[in-house]
């Protein structure tokens, strides 16, 4: 039987309708209990610089009161690594951030970055938090992933989604093949592989299917699917939608 793939859900866009109206409601908080409650095996939330959605309390209560593990998206800057050796999450995933952008647009250039990365990525798994990488699905860095000694990357997905969006044919398969080929060559060097951006109940499936791919995490379109299924019954789609994906590798 295959194995299965752990669900994390993303609760970044409930802050951002709570943001949007400046007050209390809806709390990330309380979807990330709803979200555990449907069978989330983690939670996910992005701390950003500009404080867009995620605020420092939600980080401190959500650590404080999740009984799964939380992994805080986070830039690798001074003040990101301050907040998480202070809250010391389970996992910390380093992402690439711009002000301007409206999510995330790709993975973290861990070649170009690998000096400013290698003691930030000592430093958070010192503190006993395990590290993730942001990464773009290309098999040649990963040896740069080695070197870091990061023990976890997770491939953008985003390129893949674009694919099936646009009903490429061509592209799709082009892109499954990369996923492919970077999950092939990160377990070569026992690195741990999640995957993430831009997934949907429709398009996850080869995904969940590739078998050195262990957690998914994904937000915006559960939390989208929230508005129609109600929030436990949008993770509960997504999770079957995983593990019809899985069960079809």
């Amino acid at each position: 039987m295959a194995s299965t793939v752990r669900l994390g859900v993303n609760i970044d866009h409930v802050a951002t309708i709570r943001n949007a109206r400046g007050g209390d409601h809806p709390d990330p908080v309380r979807a990330a209990h709803a979200a555990v409650a449907a069978g989330a095996d983690g939670i996910t939330a992005h701390l950003r610089e500009d404080r867009r959605h995620i605020r420092d309390e939600d980080i401190a209560r959500l650590k404080a009161e999740l009984p799964v593990p939380l992994n805080l998206e986070m830039a690798a800057e001074e003040e990101m690594v301050a907040i998480a050796l202070a809250t010391l999450p389970h996992a910390a995933c380093l992402v690439p951030e711009k002000r301007e952008e409206r999510t995330t647009e790709g993975g973290l250039d861990i070649v170009a970055g690998f000096a400013h990365l290698r003691p930030i990525v000592a430093e958070l798994s010192r503190a006993g938090i395990r590290v993730s990488l942001f990464i773009e699905p290309d098999e040649a860095i990963m040896e740069t992933a080695a070197a870091l000694l990061a023990p976890v990357v997770e491939l953008h997905t985003g390129a893949y989604a674009e694919a099936v969006a646009a009903g490429d044919e061509a592209r799709i398969a082009h892109e499954l093949e990369r996923l492919r080929k970077a999950a092939a060559r990160a377990a070569h060097y026992n690195i741990e592989v999640h995957a993430g951006h831009g997934l949907t109940t429709a398009n996850v499936g080869p995904v969940a299917a590739i078998p050195q791919v262990v957690e998914l995490n994904i937000g915006h379109y559960i939390i989208g699917e929230a508005v129609f299924l109600g929030l436990e019954g949008a993770v509960r789609a997504m999770r079957a939608a995983i593990e019809a994906g899985r069960a079809g590798a």
